[in-house]
């Protein structure tokens, strides 16, 4: 099988999954209370990784990874278009979870789910091994990607991105905070972030997807 079909097949096998409705990590009680729909975009021939959290619930509707504010934002970070954001010669992109798992108690979106990491998440990146940079958005995402190498918060972790960006591992990493509204007041508390790691992003990305 060449690997335009096996890519084919793991989309959907990942589209057809429902772990987290039928078989639940932590129990039965935990089981998704809608009916999922996994979202995630893969390629054989972009060379950047969007790592995320979890789709949000204009997510789920619309079946378009960060096709909210979120991504409107994300995109100013980038440098593109929606044009070029949905390119998938250009972006590809596996959140930590694949469905949008719910509200919690204070009305914000729930961690992702615990399934999806486990039975797709090493499949989904061996699948493309040309990807050349991984954009790593949030906690969960620094935790799986970094691992040991995290630092103690996510604002540390991102403060640091020149480490993780230049210390030669293949594909390259570089930290993210999370797009979203509620981190508004953290890009106002950390300046450095648009002033510095923004220029540097968007001349990155402008040379991996010309």
């Amino acid at each position: 099988m060449d690997r335009e079909a096996e890519l084919e097949r793991l989309r959907g096998d990942i589209a057809a999954c429902r772990v987290c409705r039928d078989a639940p990590a932590k129990g039965p009680e935990y089981r998704l209370p809608h009916e999922p729909r996994p979202v995630a975009v893969l390629s054989l021939r972009a060379r950047i990784l969007i790592a995320g959290q979890a789709p949000g619930l204009r997510v789920h509707e619309s079946g378009l990874p960060f096709d909210d504010a979120s991504g409107d934002r994300l995109r100013q970070w980038l440098g593109v278009d929606r044009a070029m954001f949905y390119d998938r010669e250009r972006f590809a992109m596996v959140p930590m979870g694949f469905c949008f798992p719910g509200y919690d108690a204070a009305g914000g979106d729930l961690p992702p789910r615990r399934e999806c990491a486990p039975l797709w998440r090493q499949r989904a990146l061996d699948a493309m091994p040309q990807i050349e940079l991984v954009l790593v958005i949030g906690q969960y995402a620094q935790a799986w990607h970094l691992a040991a190498a995290r630092m103690g918060s996510m604002t540390e972790t991102v403060s640091q991105w020149r480490h993780y960006l230049f210390d030669g591992t293949q594909p390259a990493v570089l930290p993210l905070p999370h797009p979203s509204w509620r981190n508004t007041g953290w890009l106002k508390r950390n300046p450095w972030f648009e002033v510095e790691l923004v220029p540097v992003l968007q001349k990155r990305v402008k040379y991996l997807v010309s």
